[in-house]
């Protein structure tokens, strides 16, 4: 009974050292496995759709038709491939201004005024709302009757505008839309990245006689580069993949929703409107492979700087 109960406590020992020695992977492993299993399922049964000629319903027969449905995508240069041009317009466009605005409005906001946490708040409010309320919120602004937006116009005594329902408009419509929702974010993480910088470089090249362009080009920008690629990297994959705001603004705004179809547009058009469920899978993980290339060309581009 004694040599029993030591082989139980030695045991018992050993689980203590081996879990203690391994317990972030023990705290951590449940999440993981679940993350994992929310990726992992979803997408295999994507790919497995994606080799097939799932339609109308999927209860009906499924058949097996190889790279069918990719070569049908990849060739189509009638609406994917102009999905794709718009995709890339947009995430440009839109990423390119909000980095700009993003740092001009932290740059303001570095240094401490009165009303500093006022201001603050004010400029963060587009992040409040869900991109659903703000898409539904612009298409009544933008409303060519009696938007809000048209009105002001004839206040200064200029003709109306089309805006989302002008199929030349809509998409630069919607970008501002884009980029006065999300700018604040990329204000935050900059402001974040400058609040964090020592002040003794600049200070220095201050002493030596720099200007403030100098010293923001050759001292602040450099010492903000870490936070500067982050917030690039995040808002360039989530514009990449931006539906919401699309659909809520233009897909209830009039027109057709071929005037802003992204890769995400035209993929939900494809699996929710024709009930083509293979070929709208072959979309998605065409799409998928695209945003996994552009994270790796930017992981790339930053490890190549540092």
């Amino acid at each position: 009974m004694t040599q029993t109960n030591l082989r139980g406590s030695q045991f018992g020992s050993s689980l203590s050292i081996w879990a203690n020695r391994h317990r972030k992977w023990i705290f951590a492993g449940p999440a993981v496995i679940f993350v994992a299993a929310l990726i992992i399922i979803p997408l295999s049964y994507t790919i497995y759709l994606s080799f097939t000629d799932a339609a109308n319903s999927l209860r009906a027969e499924i058949n097996f038709i190889g790279f069918e449905n990719y070569v049908a995508v990849l060739t189509d240069t009638t609406r994917f491939w102009p999905a794709v041009g718009r995709t890339v317009t947009f995430t440009v466009g839109v990423v390119a201004v909000e980095l700009a605005l993003g740092m001009g409005i932290a740059l303001l906001l570095r240094r401490p005024f009165r009303g500093e946490r006022i201001v603050r708040g004010i400029i963060l409010l587009p992040l409040v709302a869900t991109p659903i309320a703000v898409g539904m919120m612009w298409r009544l602004i933008f409303e060519p009757s009696i938007g809000f937006a048209n009105q002001l116009l004839n206040w200064f005594g200029l003709p109306d505008n089309g805006w989302i329902s002008d199929p030349n408009q809509a998409l630069p419509t919607l970008m501002f839309v884009d980029i006065w929702q999300w700018t604040p974010m990329m204000v935050l993480i900059l402001l974040a990245g400058l609040t964090s910088l020592p002040d003794e470089p600049d200070e220095a090249a201050r002493v030596d006689g720099a200007s403030a362009f100098q010293r923001f080009r050759y001292v602040t920008l450099p010492l903000l580069m870490p936070a500067l690629i982050a917030a690039v990297v995040l808002r360039s994959i989530d514009a990449f993949k931006t539906f919401d705001i699309l659909y809520a603004t233009k897909g209830t705004g009039g027109g057709s929703l071929h005037e802003v179809e992204t890769v995400n547009i035209y993929a939900y058009g494809e699996n929710f409107l024709y009930s083509r469920y293979g070929l709208a899978s072959a979309v998605l993980v065409v799409f998928f492979a695209m945003v996994l290339i552009l994270v790796a060309i930017q992981l790339l581009r930053r490890k190549k700087d540092y």
